[in-house]
């Protein structure tokens, strides 16, 4: 090991450890609403996990997120990361806002004999909010909703994909 890797290393080995929450819940997959083009061909539950790290800059300051998606019937599998913002305590909603890479098809066409959706990218954004209670100082439960889509960014082609569902959120 080189002698420029020990500084490094000893950063990494001291930084303080960063309680976060880790979350999962169970989504119905391509819901229909004013932001998709009429709902997925997709079918199928999405079970969702996730890691949520500490607000930065204090209980209000944007909490970072990374989670994975992955569908039952092997539709649309994807992975995100992003920000939210908690506002409230006890009740609580949470929009969140952040980037996401999925398995289906990034065509920019439209077909109406692909069973799988057609995003257009295989980049995508991926705002959400959930409504939640603290059930207990380490435990809530959120009802959520995630949407896929890149906003007309990259193509014309630009379906969308919602998913609405419950998770719950375990402080460590």
């Amino acid at each position: 090991m080189k002698a420029s890797l020990f500084p490094i290393l000893a950063l990494i080995i001291a930084a303080p450890a960063q309680a976060g929450e880790v979350f999962g819940g169970l989504y119905a997959h391509g819901v229909a609403s004013p932001l998709t083009l009429g709902g997925s061909p997709e079918g199928g539950a999405d079970l969702q996990l996730g890691y949520r790290g500490e607000p930065i800059g204090g209980k209000h300051g944007a909490q970072p997120y990374v989670f994975g998606s992955l569908n039952s019937a092997g539709g649309t599998h994807f992975a995100a990361a992003g920000f939210a913002f908690t506002f409230g305590d006890k009740v609580f909603i949470r929009p969140g806002l952040g980037v996401a890479i999925h398995s289906g098809s990034d065509e920019s066409r439209d077909d109406p004999t692909n069973d799988r959706i057609e995003f257009g990218s295989r980049i995508l954004l991926e705002p959400e909010v959930a409504v939640g209670m603290r059930v207990s100082p380490r435990l809530s439960i959120e009802a959520s909703w995630v949407h896929l889509s890149h906003a007309g960014m990259f193509s014309k082609q630009n379906p969308g994909m919602d998913s609405i569902g419950a998770r719950l959120s375990w402080k460590l």
